[in-house]
């Protein structure tokens, strides 16, 4: 499968549409005078510059909109209905946009002619739109239920829940895409799927997945293993992977269980994406927005406290060390000095109160926050965010782990210079104070959003004023 060639495929037929869409509706201003057609305007419609302009950027302007809406995520595993649905909000919200952008200064002779401007304009660019959509979604729909394409998919469970699943996915007769790489067992147990090999076990996941290249991870539990379910998916956490669970009993009656699909296996998908396309866009750009504008204008501040750093003790102004970040990457994060240059000589440290490696200036720059100030060119380059989990060190999160493995989760979003759970409890001394950060990062996780970001931002502003970083 080449996905970057089928999303190529979706711009340019959104791209044709709108261009179709906005040529005829160009006509349809022109020579729809008094109630009817009148085509002796139509001599003036191809000499008109803002005709060409508009089949450029109309079209352009959609395929912004779709983006941001997310059209061109997921293109392998499009439902038709609620595509139909998407294209429908997507087409009335730019269809708005563009109205009172350039069509509100148009000369009418009643109010009711703006509505059948936004009327036909809709027309025009929904029922090609979604057309083609409909018709490329269908296109790859069919190949997918033929077997045609598919997705490398992996099993983790061997017993006879595992095996029914599989009987039942690889028999149907309309394919719902899994190209079965093999199974993984849960406990180490004897049983098998005698069709697929076994390739491993469940502590063995994240590497599997990766020399696999699998796509989605099917958890089929017994009974009796349902409380494995947890630690299995946080050991999944921060992959780009579909993750399916088989629901047990419980989840039935606790009405869990939403089924989109009528025909195929009872199978709940584990919903990843914590923020949807146009929330992501929204956020990096005021991120960027944010970050250019403090390391400009607070360039003379930055040369001030670099002075006073280097003033204060002998080494560097900056220090840089090893974070994992989104999806468990390595980077390096930027601060400036507050410790002597021997602070870790006997290895990795977390700073405690009147930690005597803590330089005199170091202690002012971590009271007010000023030494995480340099971690602004981080989020320039798209290593952080401006609120995020704190990121930490691979010596630090191993330890974690074993104590909490669900925080993992937290390499789902990008690392921040701030976060919830160091707005209320400042720097952690030691793992366990780690852990109960914890609970907080994983509080914003799960209600990610920008007013969120912007309230984090107002009480770390207060906290640098107020001078109570720890």
């Amino acid at each position: 499968m080449n996905k970057t060639r089928l999303i190529i495929k979706y711009i340019a037929l959104d791209f044709l549409a709108a261009m179709l869409a906005w040529g005829l509706f160009f006509i349809y201003r022109k020579c729809y005078v008094d109630g009817g057609f009148n085509s002796y305007y139509l001599r003036y419609v191809w000499i008109d510059a803002k005709l060409y302009l508009g089949l450029v950027f109309i079209p352009s302007f959609w395929i912004v909109l779709h983006a941001l809406i997310g059209l061109y995520r997921s293109v392998y595993r499009k439902s038709r209905l609620k595509e139909f649905f998407q294209v429908l909000t997507t087409s009335i919200l730019g269809v708005l946009i563009l109205f009172f952008l350039l069509l509100l200064d148009d000369e009418v002779n009643a109010y009711s002619s703006y509505y059948e401007s936004i009327a036909v304009l809709f027309t025009l660019h929904f029922i090609p739109t979604s057309l083609f959509r409909i018709i490329l979604s269908s296109q790859i729909a069919h190949k997918i239920q033929r077997r045609k394409i598919g997705f490398q998919t992996l099993l983790v469970g061997s017993g006879p829940r595992a095996q029914k699943i599989y009987t039942e996915l690889v028999s149907a007769k309309k394919s719902e895409g899994h190209f079965f790489a093999g199974f993984v067992n849960i406990n180490g147990e004897n049983t098998a799927i005698s069709e697929i090999p076994r390739i491993g076990s469940k502590d063995e996941l994240p590497q599997l997945i990766e020399e696999l290249s699998i796509q989605e991870v099917i958890i089929a539990t017994e009974e009796h293993q349902k409380d494995q379910i947890a630690s299995i998916i946080s050991k999944l956490d921060g992959l780009q992977i579909i993750i399916k669970v088989i629901p047990n009993l419980h989840q039935h009656l606790a009405g869990m269980v939403k089924m989109g699909n009528v025909f195929g296996a009872v199978l709940i998908e584990i919903e990843t994406n914590v923020l949807p396309p146009w929330q992501k866009f929204l956020k990096r750009t005021f991120d960027i927005i944010t970050a250019l504008t403090v390391l400009v204008i607070g360039l003379p501040f930055y040369v001030l406290v670099g002075v006073l750093v280097k003033m204060g003790s002998k080494g560097p102004v900056f220090y840089t060390q090893k974070r994992i970040g989104l999806g468990g990457k390595p980077f390096d994060i930027i601060k400036f000095r507050s410790m002597y240059t021997d602070a870790e000589a006997a290895g990795p440290q977390l700073s405690k109160e009147d930690d005597p490696r803590i330089t005199r200036m170091g202690k002012f720059l971590r009271k007010t926050r000023i030494d995480e100030f340099p971690q602004f060119y981080n989020v320039l380059v798209g290593d952080m965010s401006l609120v995020g989990p704190r990121p930490e060190r691979q010596f630090f999160i191993d330890q974690i782990v074993v104590q909490a493995p669900h925080y993992r989760r937290l390499q789902k979003v990008k690392p921040g210079i701030t976060s919830w759970g160091q707005v209320k409890y400042g720097y952690a001394e030691n793992v366990d104070e780690m852990i109960e950060r914890l609970e907080y990062d994983l509080l914003y996780l799960e209600n990610i959003s920008i007013v969120l970001d912007l309230k984090i931002l107002i009480y770390t502003v207060i906290i640098m004023f107020q001078g109570r970083g720890q």
